[in-house]
């Protein structure tokens, strides 16, 4: 399982930043999370489309075929999508955490946002209607509130 935090953590450092927001797409919204529960310094995080967890066997089998050639194969994909849940970690998110999923974004196999949402201390919860995959159908539903949500979070104004 890639240690995504700890790269985060350097980028944090090089950056000399006390704090940052992580905006994670898709499976970036996995390690958007993850980040922010172990990398005290994300003070915002928000996840867009993002699994909350996956189940090998359930998955499509043209996914099981992408994730296997990204990992190296299916036995390292496999071990993979077994760490991809985010029921221990959610609430050890201390930041103000946005997730936003669409509503026609239904993959077998992959359980999309909504309780990590509700498992986070901070987690707000926004499902758009007809939105697809990253829910590029639907940017003006969402992208503004998400730009919000970072923008008041870093800045301490109000929403």
């Amino acid at each position: 399982m890639p240690d995504y935090e700890r790269v985060v953590g350097r980028v944090i450092d090089a950056l000399g930043a006390a704090r940052i927001g992580l905006v994670g797409l898709s499976l970036g919204g996995y390690f958007a999370a993850r980040a922010a529960a172990l990398e005290p310094r994300v003070a915002a995080v928000a996840t867009v489309s993002g699994p909350f967890r996956l189940d090998w066997e359930e998955l499509p089998p043209p996914v099981r075929d992408i994730m296997a050639q990204r990992a190296g194969g299916t036995d390292a994909a496999h071990e993979f999508a077994r760490h991809v849940d985010l029921t221990a970690l959610a609430p050890r998110i201390a930041a103000p955490l946005l997730v936003v999923d669409g509503d026609q974004d239904v993959i077998p196999g992959v359980t999309n946002g909504e309780s990590l949402a509700r498992l986070a201390p901070h987690g707000t919860y926004l499902s758009v209607p007809d939105g697809g995959h990253l829910l590029g159908n639907a940017r003006p539903d969402w992208l503004p509130h998400l730009s919000d949500h970072i923008t008041h979070t870093l800045t301490g104004t109000p929403a």
